[in-house]
């Protein structure tokens, strides 16, 4: 082999090797550009994820976002959008307002003890009963069952006050009501269950689509602000107040005897 063919091998092979490198330099260059391009998708992703969650974290949940609609009241109600809810003979002088929230255990063991005393007054002209409701537990746990069973006594009481009354009894029951802690209520299907165990209720189709549709919530929210509102100076429940006086000083009236004895000095008074 001539030098000239020597070198011109050798000139030949150094030129494939530089265009290889061009070629592996223009490789490289684009494989960085692809994971940067990658990693940005991704910080913009997630940016937009993180934007995403927090526009959703920060849109008002469905009960709030009916503190300004329109407010279906039930019947049987007066008042600012339905609110003041009065059960008794108009022959009673004077008016017992109690303060409750659904899921309120003590006022569950006040229903189960005293109720039926509750009832037999009223009925026999005693006085009048106001219900104020509540739905401050489910602040506590980012619950909807004081909301959606406040909205199912409101379908009850659309029905009949004794439809209300009687609703109200099955759901503070020692069979129905939950423990504060699990949020039953807020199932539209397990207040319907217990519905169908008060006889004016029971099958009642035009009941079932109130709770099933919603009709009362708006309704529900509004109640619970006359709660969050009330000048009687209430914070907790069961409260019993007559003549703008709380009654119960924080005894919660669980018997028979404290219940008549506290009411029947109020009655006097």
């Amino acid at each position: 082999m001539s030098k000239r063919n020597s070198q011109a091998s050798k000139s030949a092979a150094r030129e494939r090797l530089r265009q290889e490198r061009e070629r592996q330099a223009k490789r490289d260059k684009a494989k960085r550009q692809g994971i940067v391009a990658a990693s940005i998708v991704v910080v913009l992703a997630a940016a937009g994820g993180i934007g995403y969650a927090v526009v959703q974290a920060n849109k008002p949940g469905y009960w709030d976002g009916l503190k300004d609609a329109k407010v279906v009241a039930p019947a049987h109600t007066t008042g600012k959008d339905g609110t003041t809810v009065v059960i008794g003979k108009d022959s009673a002088k004077k008016t017992l307002k109690i303060y409750e929230d659904s899921r309120c255990p003590v006022c569950a063991q006040f229903e189960q003890t005293v109720g039926s005393t509750l009832h037999k007054d009223i009925d026999d002209g005693k006085y009048k009963f106001q219900y104020v409701g509540a739905t401050f537990i489910d602040g506590h746990d980012n619950g909807e069952g004081s909301k959606n069973a406040l909205s199912a006594l409101g379908a009850a009481l659309n029905v009949s006050p004794q439809a209300f009354l009687d609703y109200k009894s099955a759901l503070y029951s020692a069979k129905w009501h939950p423990d504060e802690q699990t949020d039953k209520f807020k199932d539209d299907a397990y207040l319907i269950k217990v519905a169908d165990t008060v006889p004016a209720l029971k099958n009642n189709k035009q009941f079932q689509k109130a709770v099933q549709g919603g009709t009362y919530d708006a309704w529900a929210m509004a109640m619970s602000k006359t709660f969050d509102d009330n000048k009687d100076g209430v914070t907790g429940t069961p409260t019993f107040v007559m003549d703008g006086k709380q009654l119960n000083n924080g005894n919660p009236l669980l018997t028979v005897a404290d219940y008549n004895k506290v009411v029947g000095a109020a009655l006097k008074g």
